[in-house]
């Protein structure tokens, strides 16, 4: 994890509790794929269910990005000073990675 400076509260802090909630869902998609596999689930509808994962792993990223923006970066920008440019890299580094994934 990246331990560059980080504010105290961080965007989705107020809807931290729905973020849980989400990956508490992709962690029983995780679990269904496993039990599929084990029980020799037809190979198609193993894919059907990985793909409904990854778009609910990316709808969280995306989620989380305009959150980073909407606060940790609005907020860095409106301070100004090296900390804009810092949270404006992390955050082309950060679309960088998702859009490779």
């Amino acid at each position: 994890m990246n331990t560059s400076t980080h504010e105290a509260s961080h965007g989705y802090i107020s809807d931290k509790d729905r973020y849980l909630a989400r990956m508490k869902r992709i962690e029983g998609q995780a679990r269904g794929i496993h039990r599929m596999i084990d029980e020799d689930t037809y190979c198609i509808d193993i894919l059907t269910q990985i793909s409904a994962m990854t778009s609910a792993l990316e709808n969280v990223a995306l989620a989380l990005l305009d959150d980073h923006l909407q606060h940790c970066v609005t907020s860095a920008v409106r301070e100004g000073g090296t900390q804009a440019d810092t949270k404006l890299k992390e955050a082309s580094a950060a679309i960088a990675r998702l859009v490779k994934s």
